[in-house]
């Protein structure tokens, strides 16, 4: 294993990890039920789940991590093989 090999491993496995934080995080916003703060809020109903949108944009970019992860590596075992 070369060492421009050795750092793509490390990118790749870097890019992983890191997708996986942001599922785990997206999951705990996702479900997070915050206090509503009257009645009505400014969309007109009280809404607990604020943070949806935000988890919903974690779990793309977290997707977006995986898919250049799994490029990366199918393009590095194509020139091993």
């Amino acid at each position: 294993m070369g060492e421009g090999a050795q750092s793509k491993f490390k990118a790749e496995i870097f890019l992983l990890l890191v997708a996986m934080v942001l599922f785990a995080v997206s999951a705990f916003f996702y479900s997070y039920e915050g206090q509503a703060s009257g009645f009505y809020s400014y969309g007109g109903q009280a809404s607990g789940f604020d943070y949806r949108g935000c988890a919903i944009s974690f779990v793309g970019f977290g997707s977006v991590l995986m898919v250049a992860a799994s490029i990366s590596y199918l393009k590095r075992s194509k020139n091993y093989v």
